[in-house]
């Protein structure tokens, strides 16, 4: 495999903070990714609809990955009015970069415990690797390693696991998807629920999240009004 993988993060990123910057780099770092493309979901179909707009959000995306040249925006699914699929993006994504390019789909554990309610979500493998954020000792939210969690999950989503998991992020170079990969990073207690908490009790958000994100909550009187 002669091309470097490239690694998708997406969210909602209301508003995009550390948590997300930080687990991006680390996993460019491990996995020798070439690329992290952001994407800013427009409808999310497994949440509520997000509390700042659509553009909003992408402009604070856009200020957040300044300075980075790694991180890239991609803007198709911020313009979409209708709920935005992972495996629709990836299918795009397959088709613009070719069948051999490895691309990485990055999420975190808990994420990963309940791949099996996405839609169509057994397709994913067939379009991309999933690598799985352990933050700290743990990734799940009750504070057990994956793979133990992984114990007590889906039993579809358990087979997956054990059947496709890689050794080490080398396997994200050796093919072009279909591989899942367990890294690790440092925990960092910072949510997106937690920033507008704060920002609704007239609280400082500074070191939680970006300065030019924070100023930019803060001219447009973003989160004012309590979660």
């Amino acid at each position: 495999m002669s091309s470097t993988p490239i690694g998708i993060l997406g969210g909602t990123f209301d508003p995009i903070h550390y948590g997300h910057l930080r687990l991006a780099q680390e996993v460019l770092e491990q996995c020798s990714l070439s690329a992290i493309r952001f994407i800013p979901c427009g409808t999310p179909p497994h949440r509520s609809a997000p509390h700042a707009a659509a553009q909003h959000r992408l402009n604070m995306t856009r200020l957040a990955l300044q300075g980075n040249p790694a991180f890239v925006l991609d803007e198709r699914e911020i313009r979409r009015t209708d709920p935005c699929y992972t495996v629709d993006t990836l299918t795009a994504l397959r088709a613009e970069l070719g069948a051999q390019r490895p691309l990485c789909l990055l999420m975190g554990g808990d994420a990963f415990l309940s791949l099996h309610t996405w839609h169509e979500w057994e397709k994913l493998f067939g379009l991309a690797h999933i690598v799985a954020v352990q933050r700290g000792v743990c990734s799940s939210h009750d504070g057990r390693p994956l793979g133990n969690a992984i114990n007590g999950a889906n039993a579809a989503l358990r087979d997956a696991y054990h059947a496709r998991l890689a050794p080490s992020p080398r396997a994200l170079h050796e093919s072009p998807a279909g591989a899942i990969v367990v890294v690790d990073m440092p925990a960092l207690e910072i949510s997106a629920t937690g920033i507008r908490r704060r920002c609704a009790e007239k609280k400082s958000i500074r070191y939680l999240l970006p300065d030019a994100v924070a100023d930019y909550i803060r001219s447009n009187h973003f989160y004012t009004q309590p979660c």
